[in-house]
């Protein structure tokens, strides 16, 4: 048996556990020598939402279902627990320890998922380990719903301030905001994208400055508020209501997962950096709103937009709105990353993916996600009408995921870095206590609409459970069936009539015959002069090293095997992938190249595995599919497809 690798360019699709050394040469990110340019990036894609949660988080916490007196100690609590949440949750738990947590430089649920998959294989309780992320990945898919509707609505609302003559045209304005945004998303968004980094910088300076003006106003907002002891007065006050008010506390931290889920495109030590720049000028925004409701506590029906005179009320709705934009979009390329993610490690279907830039690789459209979250996103603001309706839905998506991205974390620490538990426990145990106070207070609100997140993630994560566990029972069923391809290419050989040129028939798993072959041998009676049995395998790290993406067996009788390995961000393009392999006879010419592709159609059966409920659900995603022939980039006039009939 001859086997060698070869190299080549691009992407996706099955699963694999098989460890390859870390891309650490990949260099997809650019870190080095440009920081301030990745910085500036950051602060446009990473931090957007974040940036505009002080255009609802204080009037929420202050006027929402259970209004808080306006009176210095409550004024003082609220703004001692949003900073010092800040502090442990984005500053501590986020950029110093959970950015450490990089899958060859990529982050997000999936990635670290993926990353202790592979690095802790025999993991006890690895079935609970999935579960949770991909909890997260369906609760990130409830947030890219609520992230457009409520910043978007949020930013226009301030017209209501300006003048109550704008009150009937709020949600029509939203609402073409949001589907033009939708709208210019297949045309790509790369050169927009530049400016989103200019954008984000001069509105941080812009609500730092406001925050300084209103200081002035009361300056003890400053340093009198950075006593944690006044959270202790403030629970000790109001029991309930500070309780309660946990569940809007959280929206001064919405997006914090963006942190993570976005390393890949900047690196640990731009958004670090960024951070510098983002973390006190939301404070100063925060003490500036605190400083004005002690001075007209009548201001709480919308304090961010009365921090400025009146004339300059217009040009911060403008502001606002600007970066509300820039936030819904980073979420939405956040969806399609994650799509992409997804369907790579084998927990989505294929779906149609086009690529929106020549010079990026990451910029990416999915129409299928885009219309989808449209939709979803025009029937919340049209259900919920305001933002402050929408925000008890946006709290449980934001902590259920922080959360788990807790749990995670504590695998790594303690598994991975073999860190002493008397080290890292007391750590760990103000981070969960952070994590399940927010959670239970955003529960609360359940029946006042974190709902939504809750069935959305529910929903979602069927989906990717049903299509994981039906991939697994279907290879398994075409497992148990399939001839050895040994065996069969020294039957075939003297059976079959050999015609020119070469026939590679895709293959999910590594041994057997695929059944495509069979089908053609059994009703063509041919076999072509060179027969490759081509396995395409998604690894478990985002970029497979070119000395790593082909390997090639010979089988003998002119049969070949070949497996591409390709990481979970890469594109599947296997034409590209086998032009340089030279292992297996002359060069692949794709015009001398038949594909041959196995088309499943399922039967739902009563054997053990899954429920026939959802083994209908499993058949219904497999029947509405991508064609393999479009996600592989195969030539549309070389492709042979045949069915078979598959049970589970």
């Amino acid at each position: 048996m001859n086997v060698s690798a070869s190299s080549a360019q691009s992407p996706a699709v099955p699963a694999s556990q098989d460890a390859v050394e870390p891309a650490t040469a990949h260099g997809h990110h650019g870190h080095h020598g440009a920081l301030p340019k990745l910085a500036l990036g950051a602060l446009g894609v990473v931090f957007g939402d974040i940036g505009t949660s002080p255009l609802y988080a204080i009037q929420a916490i202050m006027t929402g279902e259970h209004p808080l007196p306006i009176d210095l100690l409550n004024i003082y609590g609220v703004i001692s627990l949003i900073f010092w949440t800040m502090v442990t949750v984005v500053t501590l738990k986020y950029v110093l320890l959970v950015l450490r947590m990089d899958n060859n430089g990529e982050g997000g649920s999936l990635a670290l998922l993926a990353l202790i998959n592979r690095k802790l294989p025999q993991l006890r309780g690895t079935r609970l380990l999935v579960a949770g992320g991909l909890l997260a990945t369906a609760l990130f898919y409830a947030d890219s719903m609520l992230t457009p509707a409520i910043s978007v609505l949020s930013a226009v609302e301030g017209l209501g301030v300006v003048s109550h003559a704008f009150h009937p045209f709020i949600l029509p304005i939203s609402l073409a905001i949001l589907v033009g945004l939708f709208v210019i998303q297949s045309h790509g968004t790369e050169r927009m994208g530049q400016m989103f980094g200019p954008v984000m910088l001069i509105y941080f300076l812009s609500i730092a400055a406001m925050g300084v003006a209103n200081i002035r106003m009361h300056p003890q907002v400053l340093w009198e508020p950075l006593n944690p002891l006044y959270i202790f007065y403030f629970f000790k006050a109001h029991p309930f209501l500070s309780f309660v008010s946990l569940s809007a506390v959280v929206y001064s931290i919405t997006g914090v997962e963006a942190l993570y889920a976005d390393m890949g495109h900047f690196g640990r030590k731009a958004i670090s950096w960024a951070w510098v720049i983002v973390f006190p000028s939301l404070v100063l925004n925060y003490m500036g709103q605190a400083a004005l409701l002690i001075t007209d506590p009548a201001s709480a029906s919308n304090p961010f937009f009365n921090m400025v005179p009146d004339s300059l009320q217009l040009p911060l709705v403008v502001l606002a709105t600007l970066a509300t934009v820039i936030a819904s979009q980073a979420v939405i390329s956040g969806a399609y990353s994650v799509t992409h993610q997804a369907i790579q490690l084998g927990y989505l279907p294929r779906v149609q993916i086009k690529h929106t830039s020549h010079s990026m690789a990451g910029q990416i459209y999915i129409p299928a996600i885009n219309w989808f979250l449209a939709c979803m996103v025009a029937a919340l603001v049209l259900t919920f009408e305001s933002s402050a309706a929408m925000l008890p839905a946006y709290g449980l998506a934001v902590v259920g995921t922080m959360s788990i991205t807790t749990g995670m974390a504590v695998v790594v620490v303690f598994r991975m870095w073999k860190v002493r538990w008397w080290v890292a426990a007391p750590a760990f145990a103000v981070l969960f206590a952070i994590d399940w106070a927010y959670l239970a207070a955003g529960a609360s609100k359940f029946f006042e609409g974190a709902w939504f997140p809750v069935v959305v993630g529910m929903v979602i994560f069927l989906l990717l459970t049903t299509w994981s566990k039906g991939r697994m029972l279907m290879r398994q069923n075409m497992a148990e069936d399939s001839l050895p391809i040994e065996v069969f290419a020294r039957s075939a050989h003297s059976s079959a009539t050999r015609v020119p040129g070469t026939a590679v028939f895709m293959s999910t798993a590594r041994n057997g015959v695929p059944s495509a072959l069979l089908h053609n041998i059994k009703h063509n009676k041919v076999l072509h002069e060179r027969v490759v049995v081509l396995t395409v395998l998604i690894e478990e790290v985002p970029y497979v090293p070119e000395i790593k993406r082909v390997a090639v067996s010979e089988i003998g009788q002119g049969f070949y095997k070949i497996i591409l390995r390709f990481g979970f961000l890469e594109e599947t393009n296997v034409p590209e992938a086998l032009r340089p392999v030279s292992m297996c006879g002359e060069p692949f010419d794709m015009m001398k190249t038949s594909f041959f592709l196995s088309r499943q159609t399922l039967i739902a059966s009563s054997k053990p595995g899954m429920a026939i409920w959802r083994e209908k659900l499993f058949a219904w995603m497999l029947r509405n599919a991508a064609s393999a022939m479009e996600f592989f980039r195969l030539p549309v006039n070389r492709v042979v497809e045949l069915g078979s009939q598959v049970e589970i």
